[in-house]
C-alpha cells in the first residue's frame, strides 16, 4: 500500500519516507495486518468448532475496543487526513458482514466506516467492484 501511495506522493496518502509520520504510518499498517486482518482471516475458517471461533472473535472485539478508544478522538488513523491505513482498515472491516460481526457495539467504528464510505472514490470503489 505505501508503494502505490509513492507512486503519486502529491496524493496525501503516506507521509514521506524517512519522516517519523512515515513510521506511525507503518505502524498502523503492522497492526491492521497483524491483528485485524489475520485476526479477521481465521474466522473465514467455518470448519474450526465454535468455540475456538468464540475465541478469535473475542480477540479480534480487544483490537476493535482500542480503535474504538483511538478513533472516538480523531477521524482517521493519522489524524486528520485519509490515508492508506484508512483504506486498508475500511477494507478489512467491511468483512464482518461475512462473520455476522455488527459494529454497533464501537461507536466510532460505525462513524469511520460511514465518513470513508461517504467518500466519492470510495463510492466509485465499491461500484465497480460490485459489478464484477
Amino acid at each position: 500500500m505505501q508503494y502505490l501511495a509513492d507512486l503519486r506522493p502529491e496524493s496525501g496518502l503516506a507521509p514521506p519516507a524517512g519522516s517519523w509520520a512515515r513510521v506511525r504510518l507503518q505502524e498502523w499498517l503492522n497492526f491492521i495486518t497483524s491483528e485485524i486482518h489475520a485476526g479477521s482471516a481465521l474466522l473465514f475458517n467455518q470448519a474450526l468448532p465454535d468455540a475456538v471461533l468464540s475465541l478469535f472473535r473475542e480477540k479480534l472485539f480487544r483490537r476493535f475496543d482500542f480503535l474504538q478508544d483511538t478513533l472516538a478522538e480523531k477521524a482517521f488513523l493519522m489524524g486528520p487526513s485519509f490515508s492508506v491505513a484508512d483504506a486498508y482498515l475500511f477494507t478489512v472491516l467491511g468483512w464482518c458482514k461475512f462473520f455476522s460481526i455488527e459494529l454497533d457495539r464501537w461507536p466510532a467504528l460505525v462513524a469511520y466506516r460511514a465518513n470513508i464510505s461517504a467518500r466519492r472514490a470510495v463510492q466509485a470503489a465499491l461500484r465497480a467492484e460490485a459489478t464484477q
